[in-house]
């Protein structure tokens, strides 16, 4: 069957009926992570908090994520995404329902970072994603998870602010956010229940070591302690950005325990990078086991700019919208959810379009419409035509979003039984770039921020030039110890 052909709406299909239910759980996870955008009107109101308050809550949305989806992705490799996805949505609720029942600002910034950790979620389906859909299908397989999934933020811009609304007073807003944790916690059940990680029959690759990322060479392994770094940098610049020269979120001795805590984890991390791959190496990688880092650095950098500029953007689109045409809240929040509304084809549109004319021909192409789009969003004023404005911000989001499906189109042919704890660094640097995306918004201004995000988009234009066009089969070892071959291309 080819990619152009796959029946999406052939449940008897069991690898269709695990699609539906896998993209259903990650649309999910995105409502409870972005439930505080839409109402972000609502929170600063009630709560009366200062710019500065407003900014540091972006942050905190998306900074426990970039350790977590490594840390998840290690853990869906080591036991499965069924059990690691169900349990995730069920322990999602508590932070949720804490930042509903928040009456200070410390409670919503302490709830908030927490809540990040749902973000990580996206890593377990790429994994379940790739051991049930062929090569020939599970680019465009991928774009339908990451789009229909992604489109819960804007989901979440759509109807929450209504529901606030609807519960009335100057509680509503709490009735919205905790009905997200209880939907969450319930279809976390639901997803144990039902969800299997291969197909009947299949193997379950598992790494040797979970600790770290296994590579094939020396070189790799420098490559990879290297590309690491960014990701402790990125938590760093956001300790530095709430810290009391900046945000003042924290004191001076917080901010040093904090910065404590991040390099000892990098530490331990790099340690155990070291020693995972040393060991590895030692016991030699045969040629038909090897696979090259380059492509995961790569794709490293493609994520930063397409993944990260939409958090950075979903984050802070409805209030750029209400502030730059003065725009109430609901309105604001409908009209900056038409930037996610186009996960719903664009991503999948990316996938197709990968799995049809070639993994590094489709992001090329795909990046180069994201430098254009954010450079004509850099333009967006209040002389322009609303509807003007809104077309803008669509037309960007479609080469965004499908630029993401094309990076995920190629995540799961490097290397199978790797394929969580590579989504994870990969997914990581998504959020590292909305981390530097937003830590950039709280120094200028919306047209020089999307600027910023065009120039990005260069760079990783330029690293895609390096990119190798998966091709043949990979090789995997078995429980029962022999060689399995996987397509890929």
């Amino acid at each position: 069957m080819s990619a152009d052909k796959l029946n999406l709406l052939n449940f008897s299909a069991p690898r269709i009926r695990l699609l539906h239910l896998s993209w259903f759980a990650f649309f999910i996870s995105f409502v409870v992570w972005f439930s505080h955008a839409p109402l972000m009107g609502h929170l600063r109101e009630a709560f009366n908090l200062s710019a500065e308050q407003v900014k540091a809550l972006l942050i905190l949305n998306v900074a426990l994520t970039i350790p977590a989806r490594v840390v998840i992705g290690s853990l869906v490799d080591r036991f499965g995404p069924r059990l690691v996805f169900g349990c995730l949505l069920m322990l999602s609720a508590i932070p949720c329902w804490a930042f509903a029942l928040s009456n200070t600002f410390e409670q919503l910034a302490i709830t908030r970072l927490l809540l990040g950790f749902v973000g990580a979620g996206f890593v377990v389906g790429i994994r379940l994603i790739g051991e049930w859909f062929p090569a020939r299908e599970v680019g465009l397989a991928e774009g339908v998870y990451g789009g229909w999934g992604n489109f819960g933020s804007a989901a979440a811009a759509m109807s929450l602010p209504t529901i606030a609304l609807l519960f009335g007073g100057e509680n509503g807003w709490r009735w919205a956010v905790a009905s997200t944790g209880a939907l969450a916690f319930c279809y976390g059940l639901f997803f144990l229940w039902r969800a299997r990680n291969t197909p009947k029959g299949a193997s379950y690759f598992k790494p040797k070591r979970a600790a770290a990322l296994e590579v094939s060479s020396k070189r790799d392994l420098y490559f990879y302690l290297a590309m690491s770094l960014p990701l402790y940098i990125a938590l760093l610049v956001i300790v530095w950005r709430l810290g009391p020269s900046n945000l003042s979120l924290f004191g001076t001795t917080t901010q040093y325990v904090l910065i404590s805590l991040i390099v000892s984890l990098g530490i331990v991390q790099l340690s155990q990078a070291w020693r995972v791959n040393r060991e590895h190496l030692k016991e030699g990688v045969e040629e038909h086991d090897r696979y090259n880092f380059k492509q995961v650095a790569i794709l490293d950098l493609s994520y930063l700019v397409t993944f990260g500029s939409e958090l950075a953007v979903v984050s802070m689109l409805p209030l750029f919208f209400s502030d730059t045409f003065n725009l109430e809240p609901v309105m604001a929040g409908l009209l900056a959810s038409g930037y996610a509304f186009m996960n719903l084809v664009a991503r999948p549109g990316g996938g197709w379009l990968s799995d049809r004319f070639g993994r590094k021909k489709s992001l090329m192409i795909l990046l180069a419409g994201l430098m254009l789009g954010y450079g004509l969003m850099s333009q967006i004023g209040s002389s322009w035509p609303l509807v003007l404005a809104v077309m803008a911000t669509m037309c960007c989001s479609f080469f965004v979003q499908a630029g993401e499906g094309a990076v995920f189109a190629t995540v799961p042919l490097i290397k199978r039984r790797l394929t969580g704890q590579i989504a994870g660094m990969v997914g990581a640097y998504g959020n590292t770039g909305a981390v530097i995306f937003l830590t950039v918004l709280t120094f200028v201004d919306p047209s020089t921020f999307f600027l910023v995000i065009a120039a990005s988009a260069a760079v990783a234009f330029a690293a895609v030039q390096f990119l190798d066009e998966p091709k043949g089969h990979i090789a995997e070892i078995d429980e029962k110890g022999e060689v399995q071959l996987i397509e890929v291309g």
